[in-house]
């Protein structure tokens, strides 16, 4: 194989990559379709002492659908080819030394989210016509700096004030790239009266803003309602060309100020994924405030697993447990500063007509400083009773572990079928009712029986434990988003052993330390459940985290 020779990888690589099955090449995957011979689905190189630029041979493995080679010393340019893998849904090329820009192809798979790229400690590379366009002016500042250094101080000097006047007028950190979120700065009460909230003005082209009359419009006269939340109603509407919308309409007695509404909708305008409620437009029609977003006509998610309604099947269940982790994943890591949700729950997971999950209720969002750790000041604790992160409770300070906590409870409702606190015979947080039970290796107690045995119970084990882990007491001892995507990917490979033709839709994520046997090798081996609950069973029981749902 030409990239075994290019990088003269030191692994078991003799003879065919895929097969025999048992003889399978380290740091691959293979599909084994019975019409077809077995295909390379997933390579992970990453910290494997790689040297060079990155091999056009990848681009010959049509099937690939996980690229990982981060953590190695690669240089030069990414190719262009890799956008042309069809299949290809994930790549990782952190930690290298590439530069150059990235290609036109890939940039454009990100922004339709077919395909997560993950390029960070890469110095030299470019990841967007506007760094393409500050390095150039460096360089370019460099020169002059040699030819007239006279001239060059008079012009930093200029180029100082007049950045220092900005920030004091404005105080809004800029992001590298387009799709970042730009938040205010911490303390915004120590900024002058007459600029506090300025950053706060939203950047949106024309077309995506409504008039109040457009709306009732578009809803027939705020005729149907949807939900309802903090914030206000959900109305059903429907655009001019047939798009059918949810437009949330501020009421007059949300908490929810100017500012809170404009950060919402500046958010959502930069984020975007496809587990992630995309954002259609915004009105701003004296006092009227509303965010229009695209219309999920399945729900939340906690309507279809505690609903008295026909039950989602496992496999259904998982993939919806990927989605929605990919989302937050994407939240913590690809967004600069990464956003905290605070308030994970089943409601606010919708589901498509497709039932593809996705995230909503970014108005709750914090921006956290990857560098100065540093929060945006906040003393309200917002959050969900039963779904609340201890440590967050008792600080105020939430950071993403804080998600973590919240998604695993989502996770146990999955498994389960019940509520985040359960009421009989006395109110009880699911964290507890479920480590009880799993101590006592009791899972048939614990699985919600409306699915009849329709499961991988080995699949259903590992949703659980990863579930009990995520909702840890410490923070410390919770995995990230990134950990619990890659680690319910494997639980997918369990389920698939059991039916082959189910599929998340979703992207792989890098296998960590947090890698089962059992996983990644497709066996029906039950994993040992001492590792799993060895330490948490002798931990405190946790609260119900009954903390005040702040909106």
């Amino acid at each position: 194989m030409a990239i075994k020779a290019k990088y003269k990888v030191q692994k078991n690589w003799m003879g065919d990559p895929c097969f025999p099955k048992t003889m399978m090449w380290d740091s691959l995957n293979c599909s084994y379709a019975t019409a077809s011979p077995p295909r390379i689905t997933s390579i992970n190189l990453s910290s494997s002492g790689l040297n060079g630029d990155i091999s056009s041979s990848f681009a010959n493995l049509k099937a690939l659908e996980y690229l990982n080679l981060s953590n190695n010393n690669l240089t030069g340019s990414i190719p262009d080819s890799l956008s042309q893998l069809q299949s290809l849904t994930d790549i990782d090329l952190s930690g290298n030394r590439l530069n150059g820009s990235v290609p036109s192809g890939l940039l454009k798979r990100i922004q339709d989210g077919s395909l997560n790229l993950r390029h960070g400690n890469n110095p030299n590379l470019c990841t967007g016509d506007n760094t393409c366009q500050l390095a150039a002016k460096r360089r370019s500042k460099l020169a002059i700096y040699v030819v007239v250094p006279l001239l060059v101080i008079v012009v930093i000097v200029s180029v100082a004030a007049l950045v220092l006047f900005l920030l004091r007028r404005r105080k809004q950190p800029q992001g590298s790239m387009d799709n970042m979120v730009t938040i205010k700065p911490q303390n915004e009460e120590e900024m002058p009266t007459s600029h506090a909230g300025a950053n706060y003005s939203l950047r949106l082209d024309h077309n995506l803003r409504f008039t109040y009359k457009e709306l009732k419009m578009i809803t027939n006269g705020f005729e149907r309602v949807l939900g309802q939340g903090g914030f206000g109603r959900v109305y059903d509407g429907f655009l001019e060309d047939g798009t059918q919308v949810a437009v949330k309409l501020r009421s007059h007695s949300s908490n929810q100020g100017v500012k809170e509404f404009l950060a919402e909708a500046q958010i959502l305008t930069r984020v975007h994924h496809k587990n992630l409620v995309t954002m259609i437009g915004y009105c701003k029609d004296g006092e009227y405030m509303a965010l229009v977003y695209e219309y999920m006509s399945q729900g939340t998610l906690q309507e279809h697993i505690a609903g008295s309604g026909q039950s989602l099947p496992w496999r259904q269940r998982l993939r919806i447990a990927v989605e929605s982790a990919q989302g937050l994943e994407y939240l913590h890591t690809a967004c600069n500063p990464p956003l905290i949700h605070r308030d994970v729950k089943a409601t606010n997971i919708l589901l498509n007509a497709r039932l593809e999950a996705k995230i909503t209720d970014f108005g709750l969002s914090k921006a956290f400083d990857r560098h100065n750790r540093n929060y945006i000041s906040t003393n309200t604790l917002v959050g969900t009773p039963g779904y609340v992160d201890p440590e967050y409770q008792a600080t105020v300070q939430p950071t993403t572990k804080s998600d973590v906590y919240s998604f695993g409870v989502v996770l146990l409702e999955l498994v389960t079928g019940k509520p985040a606190i359960l009421s009989e015979p006395e109110p009880t947080n699911i964290i507890h009712w479920v480590r009880q039970r799993l101590a006592r290796g009791n899972i048939e107690g614990v699985v919600d029986a409306r699915m009849h045995g329709g499961y991988n119970v080995n699949s259903v084990w590992k949703v659980a434990e990863i579930a009990l882990k995520c909702s840890a007491q410490a923070s410390a001892q919770r995995p990230s988003m990134a950990d619990v995507v890659a680690q319910l990917q494997e639980c997918v490979l369990l389920e698939e052993g059991r039916t082959p033709d189910f599929n998340t839709g979703g992207s792989n994520s890098d296998y960590s330390s947090w890698n089962y046997n059992a996983c990644t090798s497709g066996q029906s081996t039950v994993v040992s459940r001492n590792d799993a609950f060895g330490t948490e069973l002798r931990t405190p029981t946790v609260g119900l985290g009954l903390a005040p749902a702040t909106r």
